[in-house]
């Protein structure tokens, strides 16, 4: 079954944010990131960073979303979850925020896909890009996993990430951007 929505998650300096929109534009797709927060807070009447906010594992139980206006950030949080199922409601987009696979579960039309490469290459991967030494890159890598699986937890309730999570699991260890693109793109269709 052609699926119109592709759901991208991806672990940081595994290539998910290019391959994402490599994949978007093959198909000719919508390109659905961070634009996802910014659109639910205008259709709300609240400032962007309010939204936002609510994804950081620092919020506390209330956020000022406009002046003089508060909401809970647990009902910040099903905005956001809101505004990834209204995304693929579209139809014909790649999402790739907010762990969209998780607010997507269940439906037919999505392809859930992990984008992900070893710890040495994402390690790699950041040193070669930042030009940050080797312990600087290891330790913005590992409170990046960090974040990821608190996000999760927050978010969603899952504890443990894994591979049945999704439909497709991509290891930029031995694909190039190019092969895995091919890879999603094929699933896809």
């Amino acid at each position: 079954m052609p699926r119109s929505v592709i759901s991208i998650s991806y672990a940081d300096g595994a290539g998910g944010p290019e391959i994402a929109k490599l994949v978007a534009e093959r198909l000719g797709f919508k390109y659905a990131d961070g634009g996802i927060i910014v659109a639910a807070a205008q259709n709300e009447k609240m400032f962007p960073e309010a939204l936002s906010l609510a994804e950081s594992r620092h919020a506390g139980r209330r956020i000022e979303v406009d002046f003089n206006r508060s909401e809970s950030t647990e009902s910040l949080r099903a905005l956001i979850r809101e505004a990834v199922v209204a995304a693929a409601d579209e139809g014909d987009v790649v999402i790739s925020a907010h762990a969209a696979s998780f607010a997507l579960t269940g439906r037919d039309d999505v392809l859930r896909v992990l984008v992900t490469a070893s710890d040495d290459t994402r390690l790699r991967r950041f040193t070669e890009q930042d030009g940050a030494d080797a312990k600087t890159a290891s330790k913005r890598l590992n409170e990046s996993d960090k974040g990821r699986a608190a996000y999760l937890k927050r978010f969603y309730g899952i504890s443990n990430e894994v591979p049945t999570h999704y439909d497709l699991m991509i290891n930029t260890d031995s694909l190039s951007s190019d092969e895995a693109v091919d890879v999603i793109v094929g699933a896809a269709k």
